[in-house]
């Protein structure tokens, strides 16, 4: 490690998830994340999966780990519940979602109760038995009693790292960090994927699945917002430099808007069930499916099905929003030390740039997804 890693990790090891990831409420979120939504839809039949040879219970227990405001994930949720009360043997369902203490459960709890969103998704008032809690902690350690799991399910979740390991001097995302840098989010991801692991263990009844469909790098080398044309997170370091080259921001300030995030290769995801030997195959957990899949940007697909009945401005205005709803407390983290007045105004300026950009000339300017698809069993 260099010293200048070794002392950004004195100032930044006290920066973990919960400074950056306070997402806009009243279910900014999940309005502005299409994509998400279509790539959650994609694994109800790996769920419907997981859930058809569970031994007959009285209570299935669920959870969705990193839920957000539950939205992106209400219809898969919505659609698993109803077709398991249509079996008079499934007794009691009781859903689980986590997330950290700053997330907005208001707005999720008002979903589940037909208070918000599309009422066809409030499962829980549609169906009897069944029962819907919260948990404002994050999934790197154990959330509910041993043994008592029946199906867990994350998405675009745990790519979120549990401490920045350091800052990235020239870039804002590890994909564009130095490779000492990179080397540095990947221990920490390495680390932090294990001991989530193992606490899904603990959970998990025996027989039972944690399906994960998490922001990774794919055999391409393609992620979020970088399978061709613009990169999105190259995109942001260029719009954030042009703040600090027009002196709206600082070269700290600059700095600190690192995403505490890792994509992880497949291969990454995969090592720990390299052999039986690892604690998490020594947990009981068996890796039985891992893929890559891209969902394509539905953005960028309504302009281009528009045959020009879309302008680019208004693509734009669509597009950069969905961006917008969970990169937006990175940058506004790394103004703390402003006026919350003038730290808005300086990340409206940011993303302003990037959506003028965009209206300029949209030609290559998308968010497709990338993710890594996993089953994974307890024995």
């Amino acid at each position: 490690m260099t010293e200048k890693h070794s002392n950004q990790n004195n100032e930044t090891e006290k920066m973990n998830m919960e400074d950056v990831l306070a997402m806009r409420s009243s279910g900014y979120y999940s309005e502005r994340t299409a994509g998400a939504k279509n790539a959650i839809d994609s694994v109800l039949p790996l769920m419907k999966a997981a859930v058809k040879n569970l031994p007959q219970t009285e209570l299935l227990r669920f959870a969705d780990f990193g839920a957000a405001d539950g939205g992106t994930s209400a219809a898969l949720w919505a659609e698993l519940v109803s077709s398991l009360r249509k079996d008079k043997n499934v007794g009691h369902i009781e859903l689980l979602y986590t997330d950290l203490p700053s997330n907005d459960f208001s707005t999720l709890f008002k979903t589940m109760q037909g208070m918000h969103g599309d009422p066809s998704n409030a499962y829980q008032i549609q169906n009897e038995n069944v029962f819907v809690h919260g948990c404002g902690t994050g999934f790197h350690r154990q959330l509910m009693a041993s043994s008592s799991l029946s199906l867990g399910f994350s998405a675009t979740a745990m790519h979120y790292v549990s401490e920045k390991p350091c800052e990235i001097e020239d870039h804002v995302h590890m994909v564009g960090g130095q490779p000492d840098e990179r080397a540095l989010f990947e221990q920490r991801a390495s680390e932090d994927w294990q001991k989530i692991l193992l606490a899904r263990a603990a959970e998990m009844k025996s027989g039972s699945q944690f399906i994960v469909l998490n922001f990774g790098i794919d055999e391409q080398g393609r992620y979020l917002g970088h399978t061709g044309g613009h990169s999105m997170f190259n995109k942001f370091t260029e719009h954030w430099r042009a703040m600090l080259s027009a002196g709206r921001i600082t070269q700290e300030e600059f700095r600190k808007a690192t995403f505490v995030q890792h994509y992880r290769t497949l291969d990454e995801f995969k090592a720990p069930f390299n052999n039986s030997e690892t604690p998490v195959s020594k947990a009981g957990l068996t890796l039985k499916d891992a893929r890559t899949q891209l969902t394509k940007c539905p953005y960028q697909k309504a302009f281009m099905d528009s045959e020009g009945a879309m302008s680019p401005k208004q693509y734009a205005a669509s597009l950069i929003p969905t961006m917008r709803s969970w990169s937006e407390t990175v940058f506004l983290s790394a103004l703390s030390s402003r006026p919350p007045e003038e730290a808005q105004s300086i990340v409206d300026a940011f993303y302003n740039s990037y959506e003028a950009e965009v209206a300029a000339n949209p030609d290559g300017h998308a968010m497709d997804y990338i993710h890594i698809i996993m089953v994974i069993e307890k024995e």
